[in-house]
């Protein structure tokens, strides 16, 4: 018999994307990347965060809201794989699931009280406004396993692209989002299925529409403007 449970949303997220294009595939990629966890005023409470200032990095428990959908598919096809191949459900990271929940790892920067509530964090890989279903503290003794394997993504995002941003558009992305938006560029945020060099392609961040486009290894910035 199928079993259903509820979960209370504790808290919010508030990043610079509004959108998913764009969001590293993976947490703690892009490290200049800045979040914070905004709580709900249920749990607004300093007590629930007592002796987590001790910790550096904790794990957010959270929902794929945009990707919540009726039924589910036993098999997946992750983007690592081309986007062709099909794979287990279990066997992968893919936002479509029974149960649509995500798990970053993120650096803890500060624990803010005011004006409400909230961490701020880097490293995170979600868009702005995703649900928060729990937080916990990252262990290294017990979370880090050095000879871990990792199947068919073993080989890590691979190398990073080049990115050439002419100074006259890098003037117009704000000081302190800068290398967080170079680092998001660096890790190229094509599906891997999409590689015509002729393509220019647009995300928005922080408030900015960029477009680019990539021709091999080297990702060039065609123009930066505000979201209209």
């Amino acid at each position: 018999m199928a079993e259903t449970l509820s979960m209370r949303v504790i808290a919010h997220i508030r990043s610079d994307f509004k959108e998913k294009f764009g969001i590293p595939r993976q947490s703690g990629l892009v490290e200049a990347l800045r979040a914070q966890v905004v709580f709900a005023p249920e749990y607004r409470n300093p007590d629930a965060l007592r002796g987590l200032e001790g910790f550096s990095h904790v794990w957010l428990i959270w929902q794929f809201s945009a990707a919540v959908r009726e039924g589910w598919s036993p098999t997946v096809r992750p983007p690592r794989l081309g986007g062709n191949t099909r794979v287990g459900v279990f066997a992968t990271r893919s936002p479509f699931r029974p149960n649509p929940i995500g798990l970053s790892c993120v650096k803890l920067e500060e624990i803010q009280s005011a004006p409400e509530l909230r961490l701020v964090v880097s490293g995170a890989d979600l868009m702005d406004g995703t649900p928060i279903l729990d937080i916990k503290p990252y262990l290294p003794y017990a979370d880090c396993r050095p000879e871990a394997v990792g199947g068919f993504a073993s080989s890590g995002c691979g190398a990073a692209l080049t990115v050439e941003c002419p100074p006259e558009l890098l003037e117009r992305i704000p000081v302190d989002k800068r290398a967080a938006l170079l680092g998001v560029l660096e890790q190229d945020p094509r599906p891997s299925y999409q590689r015509d060099p002729e393509r220019v392609y647009g995300m928005e961040f922080a408030g900015l529409e960029v477009r680019f486009q990539i021709k091999g290894a080297v990702l060039s910035v065609r123009s930066v403007d505000e979201k209209t």
